[in-house]
């Protein structure tokens, strides 16, 4: 994990975004913050689950589905099941340790 700290690359009303072997955070405090980097390492497990690009392609696709269903960007992005998963999860800092391979499966729908 690469942690780069810029507010211009991390988008408006977000702390964070992982791009694989990348973790852009937008406050240098954040570097600190252990759910956070946690939230953003799931995403990086999930990433190199799905080989990295197929991760994006599906994380895409499944915006669009939550967003035409719900019309709301933000409850969109909540829905998607790699988000589900993070978010569950972001507290258990021992999480990745036992979790199972492709787990956000649990998480889709």
């Amino acid at each position: 994990m690469i942690l780069i700290v810029s507010k211009y690359l991390v988008p408006k009303g977000y702390r964070g975004l992982t791009v694989f072997p990348f973790v852009f955070l937008k406050q240098r405090e954040s570097v600190a913050d252990a759910v956070l980097l946690n939230h953003e390492k799931i995403h990086l497990r999930q990433q190199l689950e799905l080989l990295i690009l197929p991760f994006f392609v599906w994380y895409a696709l499944a915006f669009l589905w939550h967003f035409s269903k719900e019309q709301d960007a933000k409850r969109a992005y909540r829905a998607i099941s790699f988000e589900r998963e993070a978010y569950a999860n972001e507290k258990d800092l021992h999480y990745l340790k036992q979790r199972s391979f492709w787990k956000f499966l649990k998480y889709f729908g």
